[in-house]
Parts: C-alpha cells; structure tokens; sequence
C-alpha cells in the first residue's frame, strides 16, 4: 500500500486543483489534511515525503503513539474526530488545530488548559447542519441557543475562533449533500457580521466522498484519508 501513496495523494491534488478552478478560487486556498486514523508512522512520512504537511487524527490516543515516532519539522496535526472532555488536556499538547469544539462546556475545558499552557489555541465549531441524532455539533433547530453558544466561544481568551467544520451524511451521489456544504458556508458568511471578534476563515467539510462538491461551495479544509490511503484496514 505504501507504493500506492504517492499516486493516490497526486490523483486527489489534481481533483482538488480542477474543483477549485471550475469554483474560480485559487488552489491556494484550499488546505489538503491528510486523514491518517489507524494509518504507521511510515504512510504519515511517505505523504511528508510528498509535501503534505498537515495531517489529521480522529483520536487523541493515536497521535499521542505515532507523534513521538516521527521527526518531521514544520507538521501540522489537527484533530479531526469527536474529542471527549478528558482527553482535553492531552488534545491541547498534542495538536496544533481543533476541528471538533462541540460544545460550550468543551470549549471552556479547552481554554482553560490553553490558559495553563499560555498558548492560544485554534479551534472550529462543529456543526450538526443535517441535524442528524448520529452526528456531533452544535444544532442549528434552536437558533437562539446556538447563538449564545458561539458567542461565549468566540469571546473565550485562550481559543482563537478560526470558522466551522461538519460531516456530511453519507451519500451515493455527491450532489445530495451539496445543500449540507451550502448551508454552512452561509452560516460562516452570517457569523462573520454577527460575532467579528472571531476571524471565521476557515471552513473544514469535504472527505473522500464529498470533497470535490465541498470545494465548490467553499471549503478551505478538506479532510482526506481513504482516497490517500486506501481502504482501512
């Protein structure tokens, strides 16, 4: 599989430049994380090997094993998957972006620990656009409620508010989730002038499935790992 790597992950560069151009945005401001849940060290250096240098977990106890393994300089890590409130303290040593803030009661935890660590912490707000009981984030069906969560987020010392991300529900065609992407970028646009403290820059939706269609609507992060790795194991 390792061979595989390096024409797979030119495969997804190429998909990533050509939706860009059909959207008319420049390919400079989409960032590639490459997604490395249950993935060796060895498949994390061959995509540094390749210039990627933004690489993404799903779980805390993973990054915590293979970060120590690798002497990469200038790496990126975000964490992708749904962080638990115990693993807080470990998730702000370990990454460098949050993509997972679902919950005021998570962010304060976060801050907290960024205030110890007397760092500032980039963070995104999950959202839960499909609504979906499966689904992490923040709802939007209460939109009062929603509001004030952003708003004690955005104001919260030690996080730097950077945007959204969400997780599309699984679909056969792309175009069925498109509404999803949409939505969200909407909701950054309305954001922006409603709570200016945070910058609201970026937008992390779009995976293996999806990415293309996420592009188009105006994701800034896409979050890749089987069309790179291919299928877990």
């Amino acid at each position: 599989m390792a061979d595989e790597i390096g024409p797979n992950l030119a495969r997804v560069q190429e998909r990533i430049a050509l939706a860009a151009q059909r959207a008319g945005r420049r390919l400079s401001e989409i960032t590639l994380v490459a997604v490395t849940k249950t993935r060796p060290p060895e498949d994390l250096a061959a995509v540094y090997e390749a210039r990627v240098r933004d690489i993404g977990e799903n779980r805390v106890e993973e990054a915590a094993v293979k970060k120590p393994q690798l002497d990469l300089p200038g790496l990126t890590w975000h964490l992708v998957g749904h962080l638990q409130s115990r693993k807080a303290r470990q998730a702000v040593d370990l990454f460098d972006v949050i993509h997972s803030v679902d919950s005021v009661k998570l962010a304060r935890k976060l801050d907290a620990i960024a205030t110890e660590r007397a760092r500032v912490m980039p963070v995104l707000l999950e959202v839960n656009v499909s609504g979906e009981e499966s689904k992490y984030g923040l709802l939007l069906a209460d939109r009062a409620a929603f509001e004030v969560a952003v708003s004690e987020v955005a104001d919260l010392p030690h996080l730097h508010l950077d945007g959204l991300m969400t997780v599309a529900f699984v679909a056969r065609d792309p175009e069925e989730v498109r509404p999803i992407f949409a939505r969200l970028r909407a909701l950054q646009d309305e954001l922006r002038t409603r709570f200016p403290q945070a910058t609201w820059q970026h937008l992390s939706m779009g995976m293996t499935d999806d990415f293309e269609v996420a592009i188009e609507e105006g994701a800034t992060m896409v979050r890749i790992g089987r069309a790179i790795f291919g299928p877990r194991e």
